[in-house]
């Protein structure tokens, strides 16, 4: 569990975050309308060396990053928008999703049943007091 106590820390808590990643490539974000999800990914994005503007994909679905420090790829995905399974089908969802690249996903229960076994759920909950608790929950 990872806790935020503003967004002053957030850069902080990415780091974390990064640190605990592992192996792992898939990442689901779950969170309710303004828990912090994009906000997070952004401060993920940035540890990893992106220097493009981040922004979240609403209306495009996905954006596609380059860490400026190691030369991979990055895809995040918002699915908030898509009304049926076959839009992330027509997009090839599963083949950015099997690539090796990062893939960071808002909205995922839109899709779940396209997402890979090994998806790592991350919850981001907003308290009482504006922290935000992440808690991520590895599929063994």
């Amino acid at each position: 569990m990872i806790k935020v106590k503003g967004v002053e820390c957030i850069r902080a808590a990415a780091a974390e975050f990064i640190g605990m990643m592992g192996e792992r490539t898939v990442f689901a974000f779950h969170g309710e309308m303004g828990a912090g999800k994009t906000t997070f990914i952004k401060a993920v994005c940035e540890e990893l060396g992106v220097e493009d503007v981040i922004n979240s994909p609403t209306f495009a679905i996905v954006n596609e990053y380059r860490s400026a420090t190691t030369g991979g790829l990055i895809y995040h995905f918002d699915f908030y928008r898509i009304n049926r399974v076959g839009e992330a089908e027509d997009i090839g969802v599963e083949d950015y999703f099997y690539s090796g690249a990062f893939c960071f996903i808002e909205w995922p229960e839109k899709i779940e049943e396209l997402l890979p076994p090994e998806t790592v759920n991350v919850f981001i909950k907003e308290t009482a007091d504006g922290e935000r608790v992440i808690t991520i929950q590895i599929q063994m």
